[in-house]
């Protein structure tokens, strides 16, 4: 694979094994993040077959109640019914960071793990808050928004506005990848510990039980309860939150 950039070709050797479909690696985040959107899919499939006005069941029960949850979570904060035209997307984003930051207690990779798809979630809302902004105050009232309160504010209104993605890429990553690595080293401490203590231990016993990581069981499985399901509810409320609010101000101009 090669790069053409003003005459001059730059060439990117990539490793062995993993495998691409002809310019496209397939990694192990892409992969996920199809597993993902196919979990997705299934369920709301699942949730919204045999619809009825009346005599509902429980999983039409259940797809009212999230509808309703969202909808809920954006007139809430933007003040009413304006901005309903914004409730399929939170519902998105926020299905869609949940699932993905969950998916890790199955023993698979979190897409969330790569900055890369924080990256893209945030940067189609930027595009989002620019249009709302632009739509807001016309093209000419969005520029002369970097200009104020005086003119030599204009690269410092730049930089605030190119950071609002990146604020919110990098703190959902950030959160999620710290858990993982956290988590990693509370294992393989305990592991180093295990063998550590039950080497102690005389003849054939020692010798099986140091190399039985007997400590690891049982604590990395409780912290797991906040580093996986706690924080990663959270980081999905607070990006779906931060989202609501930009798109929401942006709008309003």
């Amino acid at each position: 694979m090669n790069l053409d950039i003003s005459g001059a070709k730059i060439f990117f050797q990539i490793p062995t094994g993993i495998p691409v479909l002809g310019d496209i690696i397939i990694s192990e985040t892409l992969v996920v993040s199809w597993i993902v959107m196919a979990i997705i899919t299934g369920l709301c499939y699942f949730l919204t077959r045999d619809l009825k006005v009346e005599n509902i069941g429980k999983r039409q029960a259940v797809a009212e109640m999230l509808v309703e949850s969202v909808e809920n979570l954006v007139r809430s904060n933007t003040g009413g019914t304006k901005f309903d035209w914004l409730i399929p997307f939170v519902a998105a984003v926020f299905s869609t960071s949940l699932v993905s930051n969950l998916i890790s207690l199955t023993g698979l990779r979190s897409p969330t793990t790569d900055l890369s798809t924080e990256a893209a979630w945030a940067s189609m809302v930027f595009v989002m808050i620019t249009a709302n902004k632009i739509k807001a105050g016309g093209i000419l009232g969005y520029l002369k928004g970097f200009t104020t309160p005086i003119f030599v504010m204009t690269p410092f209104n730049i930089l605030s506005e190119i950071a609002t993605p990146v604020s919110m890429a990098c703190r959902h990553f950030g959160n999620i990848l710290s858990g993982v690595v956290i988590n990693g080293l509370i294992y393989a401490s305990l592991a180093v510990a295990s063998s550590a203590l039950f080497g102690l231990l005389p003849g054939l016993l020692g010798s099986v039980l140091s190399n039985i990581p007997i400590l690891s069981v049982g604590l990395p499985a409780v912290l797991s309860v906040y580093f996986d399901w706690f924080t990663g509810v959270m980081q999905a409320f607070i990006f779906t939150m931060l989202t609501i609010m930009y798109i929401a101000n942006a709008a309003e101009g």
